[in-house]
């Protein structure tokens, strides 16, 4: 069974063999994040779209990252970004990062859903990375219930899952070589998961222990 979904926020031209250990990982992959610029960027990048290719010819879905500030990022932007995945790197969803976890947003993340799918968006995530409202998952295809430190995770309680057809994700780093989370997560509600040995302001340029490049 596919159980990660890896972000993975670094240039494939900088770290050839970690995306190459992405694509001989792609059985186990569920999705891999790509974010060009904080986003789609303003121009596209050869890289990156070869790099989508291979991913999707591999048989892993590709999801576009997008910012969305809690809300406060406008919706024209937020779109945009959507957009520029698609027409650039063909991508096959869209990963929304900085989601509030109250209901009071759901009207404006309903209509950044709408606009997703009518840009071809097949599957779409939204990470609040913490226990949310369960109204967000008439509209999510994987929540993000989880984003923190391992010290943390350890103590992270198991919470109630989403409808069906709903994944739920725990996105863990600083995690050290000998923790496995496969059961663990699975144990505290997650279908998917990714643990990174990163820390820091950014965690997410290390690859998940299990997906190791050749040497």
């Amino acid at each position: 069974m596919s159980s990660l979904l890896v972000p993975y926020y670094e240039h494939p031209a900088v770290r050839p063999a970690e995306w190459a250990a992405l694509l001989a990982a792609a059985p186990r992959l569920y999705a891999v994040v790509i974010n060009p610029a904080n986003g789609a960027g303003d121009h596209p990048d050869p890289a990156f779209a070869e790099t989508a290719v291979r991913l999707r010819a591999a048989g892993v879905r590709v999801l576009g990252y997008a910012d969305t500030d809690y809300g406060r990022r406008p919706h024209p932007e937020v779109v945009a970004d959507l957009t520029r995945h698609r027409d650039w790197y063909a991508v096959d969803g869209a990963f929304f990062d900085q989601v509030p976890a109250t209901p009071d947003a759901y009207p404006h993340y309903q209509r950044l859903a709408s606009a997703a799918w009518s840009a071809g968006c097949g599957t779409l995530a939204l990470n609040p990375g913490t226990p949310t409202h369960p109204c967000y998952a008439r509209i999510a295809d994987v929540l993000v219930t989880f984003e923190g430190p391992w010290s943390t995770y350890r103590t992270f309680p198991t919470h109630p899952g989403p409808p069906p057809g709903t994944h739920v994700c725990h996105l863990v780093y600083d995690v050290p070589p000998e923790a496995d989370l496969t059961d663990d997560a699975r144990r505290k509600g997650a279908t998917l998961h990714c643990a990174v040995p990163g820390t820091g302001d950014h965690p997410w340029g290390t690859l998940p222990h299990t997906v190791r490049p050749a040497r």
